[in-house]
C-alpha cells in the first residue's frame, strides 16, 4: 500500500500552486521576531520578511490542504499504518529574493523520495522527503528540500545508557589534564635536556632522565591523519564523529575529536576544550558561544509564530506518549534561531541566502542549547549542542 500511493505521488510531479493565507505582513513578522527574540531592525526598516520565514507564509496550520499535498498525504498513510511519531530530520532551503511586504506567496510541492522501513535510534520509521519551491506570481523566490521521518516509538532515546567516558588521570597525564581543565593545551617536556613528547610519559626517550615537566602550547596545528568513527558504539557519544591526529606547531603529535566541515589532510588547526576535553576545529574566524536557555514558552510561542501545530511542541503529554521527555523545538524554530545567531554575530544588514541544516538530538524544554559557528570560504559552519549531543548542523550561506 505505502509503495503504490509513493509511486503515484513521484509520477504526479509537482503540485499546482497553492497560496499562502495571508500577504507578508508585518504583524506576522513581528510576532516571528518577538518569539525567536530576534532584535534584528533590518527586516522592518527595509520592508521584508526574514529569509527563514519563507515556509511560514504557505504553512497549512490547522485547516486540510485544499490539493493532494504529497507530505500530507504520505503523513496521513504511515500515521494510519502506526508510524505515529514524527521529527524532522534536514532542511536545506535556498532564497533568491527577499519577500516583501504585500507579496503573495505560493507554493508548489513534490514528492523526491520515501524509503524505510529502517531501524534508528528512535524507532523504526520512514523517511520522507519533499521539494517544495515558493512562488511570487511566476517568479521563484526560494526552494527547500525537506526530510521527516515517521516512526514507531522505542523508548526515550536520549536517556544514555551509559555515563560519558572520562580519561584516566595518572600522576604522569594529570598536568595535561589539569590544563584541559583551564583551557590549556600542557605538552610534557624533559627537565634535563628539554625534547617534548605525546603522550607524556615518566621518563624521556631521548635521554632516560625522569625529571618531567611541562609547557603550555600555542594550541595551533595541522591535520595529519584522521579517522570518522561510526562503530563500536563509544559509552556518551553519539556517531559518526571525527577524530584527528594533529602536528603541533611544536613538532609533536595529538590525538583529539575534530569538528567541522570534512577536513584535508594538512589543514590547519586550533584547539579549543568542551568539557574538559581538547577539540579541534578549523583555525578561522570563530562566532559564539551563544547559550539559549530552551523554555517551555519559547517552544510555545515560536511553534505559533510558525503556525506549526504539532502536538509534540506544546502538549507535554502527547510528546511523552509518543516517545519523547518533553516538548521540543520544531525544525522551523531551529532553522529562526540559526540565522538570528549568525545575523547576531555578522551584523544586522548581513544578508543570508541559504539555509541547510541536519538535526540531531530533539531539543527539550529546560535545555540548554548552546551555538557556536566557524567562518569558511563556503559559508558559516553552525553547530548547536545540548547536554545530550548536537542538535542541529549546518551552513549558512551569506551574500559576500
Amino acid at each position: 500500500m505505502i509503495e503504490e500511493v509513493v509511486a503515484r505521488l513521484t509520477a504526479a510531479g509537482a503540485t499546482p500552486a497553492r497560496a499562502g493565507r495571508d500577504p507578508v505582513n508585518l504583524p506576522m513578522i513581528r510576532t516571528w521576531l518577538e518569539a525567536m527574540g530576534d532584535g534584528n531592525p533590518a527586516y522592518e526598516q527595509a520592508g521584508v520578511a526574514p529569509p527563514a520565514m519563507i515556509q511560514v507564509w504557505t504553512m497549512r496550520g490547522l485547516a486540510p490542504s485544499p490539493v493532494d499535498d504529497p507530505l500530507q498525504v504520505m503523513s496521513e498513510l504511515l500515521d494510519e499504518s502506526g508510524y505515529r511519531a514524527v521529527v524532522a530530520t534536514d532542511s536545506e532551503q535556498v532564497y533568491h529574493r527577499p519577500l516583501r511586504l504585500g507579496e503573495t506567496v505560493s507554493v508548489r510541492s513534490q514528492l523526491e523520495a520515501v524509503v524505510g522501513p529502517k531501524r534508528t535510534s528512535l524507532g523504526e520509521g520512514w523517511f520522507v522527503t519533499t521539494l517544495s519551491t515558493w512562488l511570487v506570481g511566476d517568479e521563484p523566490v526560494g526552494e527547500m528540500r525537506f526530510r521527516i521521518l515517521r516512526y514507531k516509538p522505542s523508548g526515550n532515546p536520549d536517556r544514555p545508557a551509559t555515563e560519558k567516558l572520562r580519561p584516566m588521570i595518572t600522576a604522569d597525564n594529570a598536568a595535561f589534564w589539569e590544563g584541559a581543565a583551564a583551557g590549556e593545551l600542557r605538552i610534557q617536556k624533559c627537565g634535563e635536556c628539554g625534547t617534548m613528547r605525546h603522550p607524556p610519559g615518566p621518563a624521556c626517550p631521548q635521554c632516560g632522565s625522569l625529571k618531567p615537566e611541562y609547557t603550555t602550547a600555542e594550541g595551533t596545528g595541522r591535520i595529519h591523519s584522521y579517522v570518522v568513527h561510526h562503530h563500536p558504539p563509544v559509552p556518551g557519544r553519539r556517531a559518526p564523529y571525527t577524530v584527528a591526529l594533529v602536528d603541533l606547531t611544536e613538532g609533536v603529535r595529538v590525538v583529539a575529536e575534530y569538528r567541522g566541515p570534512r577536513p584535508e589532510i594538512g589543514d590547519p588547526v586550533r584547539v579549543f576544550f568542551d568539557d574538559g576535553l581538547p577539540v579541534w576545529r578549523p583555525d578561522v574566524e570563530v562566532l559564539g558561544p551563544w547559550a539559549l536557555e530552551v523554555t517551555p514558552t519559547l517552544i510555545v510561542s515560536t511553534a505559533l509564530a510558525t503556525r506549526d501545530f504539532q502536538n509534540v511542541h506544546h502538549d507535554r503529554d502527547a510528546a511523552v506518549r509518543l516517545g519523547g521527555k518533553d516538548i521540543f523545538l520544531n525544525i522551523l524554530t531551529t532553522t529562526g534561531l540559526v540565522q538570528r545567531f549568525v545575523t547576531d554575530a555578522l551584523g544586522p544588514d548581513t544578508r543570508v541566502r541559504g539555509i541547510r541544516i541536519r538535526l540531531g538530538t530533539p531539543c527539550h524544554a529546560y535545555d540548554t542549547l548552546t551555538f557556536t559557528g566557524q567562518v569558511l570560504p563556503h559559508g558559516i559552519e553552525v553547530a548547536g549542542r545540548t547536554a545530550a549531543g548536537v542538535h542541529v548542523s549546518g551552513t549558512v550561506e551569506v551574500a559576500s
